[in-house]
């Protein structure tokens, strides 16, 4: 266990989650509660067009730790990211998707791992529960990247991660697909940060649909993905001297 308790900031982005969001931050207040006496919840409504926006309003009417911030229109998974770790106070930042197919309550199960000297917990999903399809393109992109980027990591792309906010001091994020997922651990890793991994639970998705899986949006992530080697595995540009700070673009409205 940590030697103290942490101060953690959690975040959900969240576009057209309106099904599953209300529950997230209720669950994560539950298990925050548990855990630590000094937390927030951010919710980043990344441009959304059903119900969520009025959703988030009210919980933050309603509790004074939970905070939302409203992109007036659609970023992109990376765009809601960069404004969620940008925005975070704490000590540790969490974060994982609005759309429930991982259990918050989990963080019991990386918190513990959070010992002196440790900058990131990542999980790693015990089970893929998807379409077979999803399944395969899943596997392949996780193989592909991870041969791509050299990155020593069990499972690339679970968004279920605890990162110490002082990471960030170095860690520039700039992609506003999902692709910064790959940015993002590839400069955690090559930054000599310290990272371990704990097994975390993923369930079917219960609302909307993901804005991942289509082919266009593969190709372009396909194309995204060669620039992003090219400038940090061929020019190695994130290991230059500069002050790396992200910041919330100027349409984030609180």
């Amino acid at each position: 266990m940590p030697e103290h308790k942490a101060s953690i900031s959690a975040f959900f982005p969240a576009y057209n989650d309106g099904g599953t969001i209300a529950s997230m931050v209720i669950s994560a207040m539950l298990v925050l509660e548990q855990l630590t006496d000094d937390y927030e919840i951010i919710v980043v409504n990344d441009g959304s067009s059903d119900y969520t926006p009025q959703i988030l309003d009210r919980l933050a009417a309603d509790y004074a730790r939970v905070r939302v911030i409203h992109h007036p229109r659609n970023r992109g998974y990376g765009g809601a990211l960069r404004t969620g770790f940008a925005s975070a106070a704490k000590e540790w930042i969490f974060y994982t998707d609005g759309d429930a197919q991982y259990d918050v309550r989990d963080l019991h199960k990386l918190y513990p791992l959070l010992q002196e000297g440790v900058d990131m917990a990542q999980g790693y999903k015990i089970s893929r529960n998807d379409p077979w399809y999803r399944k395969v393109i899943g596997r392949m992109y996780h193989l592909f990247v991870k041969t791509l980027f050299g990155l020593r990591l069990r499972d690339v792309d679970c968004d279920f991660r605890l990162i110490r906010r002082h990471v960030f001091d170095k860690v520039m994020l700039t992609r506003d697909s999902g692709v910064i997922c790959v940015e993002l651990m590839k400069k955690i890793q090559d930054h000599g940060f310290v990272i371990v991994e704990g097994p975390v639970s993923h369930y079917h998705r219960a609302y909307g649909k993901s804005q991942f899986f289509n082919f266009p949006r593969i190709a372009r992530v396909g194309i995204d993905l060669i620039h992003l080697w090219f400038e940090l595995v061929i020019r190695k540009e994130h290991l230059r001297p500069s002050i790396a700070v992200t910041s919330i673009e100027p349409d984030a409205e609180l």
